[in-house]
């Protein structure tokens, strides 16, 4: 029965801010800061899902300016914990197929954010090279998890290139942001589905990066983030 009233919830509430936001952005078409409004209405959804999200940002993060926020893909729940951190002047990048997502999909493109195509190498470098000029043009922040699927408890996957390429290109600092494990811990039927914790690390700088030099920035950022995503989930579990 919890299940149901949940479930019902959930999809009645994200309906209705679905159409409320593509009506707001008839007067605002994609504002940079039209993402993170209506992505934390998204996140009231957190404690109906019986979670307590617990976020840390470091005080360097304030004045930071426009960089590319890079944070660990573990389910279909991350955007309402995710909602929860995500600074002014954001927008994320996510795959071109969220588009046919019954309402969601048009919210999420109508407020900003960028669809990536994937299947095609060349549209995604290209859609890569237009990211880092906006984030140049417009002072944006992006917003991309480059594991480019959802972990489902296998860990940290493995780095697609491409927020490391918009990062250089685009000579702004990349900051993780690490979730604590979440495989398995939602469910529907439970009232109190425990301690989501969400941590933005220090930036990394890209000064002394070079196209060239990409997978190396990408295996640093892994190494960080498979450090600090560990330590969440070992810090979670003696909540």
């Amino acid at each position: 029965m919890l299940a149901f009233i949940r479930v019902f919830i959930i999809v009645s509430y994200s309906i209705t801010v679905s159409l409320l936001a593509l009506v707001f952005c008839l007067f605002r078409p994609r504002h940079p800061n039209n993402a993170v409004i209506f992505g934390r209405i998204l996140s009231v959804l957190t404690p109906v899902l019986g979670l307590r999200v617990v976020t840390r940002v470091p005080a360097s993060i304030k004045n930071l300016g426009s960089c590319v926020y890079i944070g660990n893909h573990q389910s279909n729940y991350d955007v309402l914990m995710y909602s929860c951190i995500v600074p002014s002047g954001t927008v994320s990048v996510g795959k071109k197929s969220l588009l046919w997502v019954p309402f969601f999909g048009l919210m999420y493109w109508a407020t900003g954010n960028v669809l990536l195509d994937r299947k095609n190498s060349a549209k995604a470098r290209s859609t890569i090279d237009q990211i880092a000029d906006q984030i140049k043009q417009r002072n944006l922040s992006i917003w991309m998890f480059p594991e480019g699927t959802r972990s489902q408890g296998r860990g940290l996957l493995p780095f697609k290139m491409g927020a490391f390429h918009a990062a250089i290109a685009a000579k702004v600092p990349v900051v993780a942001v690490c979730m604590s494990e979440t495989y398995q811990q939602i469910k529907l039927n439970r009232w109190n589905n425990g301690t989501v914790i969400l941590e933005m690390l220090e930036p990394i700088s890209t000064e002394n990066y070079t196209a060239d030099r990409v997978r190396e920035l990408a295996a640093k950022c892994h190494r960080q983030m498979e450090d600090k995503y560990q330590a969440l989930t070992e810090e979670k579990l003696s909540m």
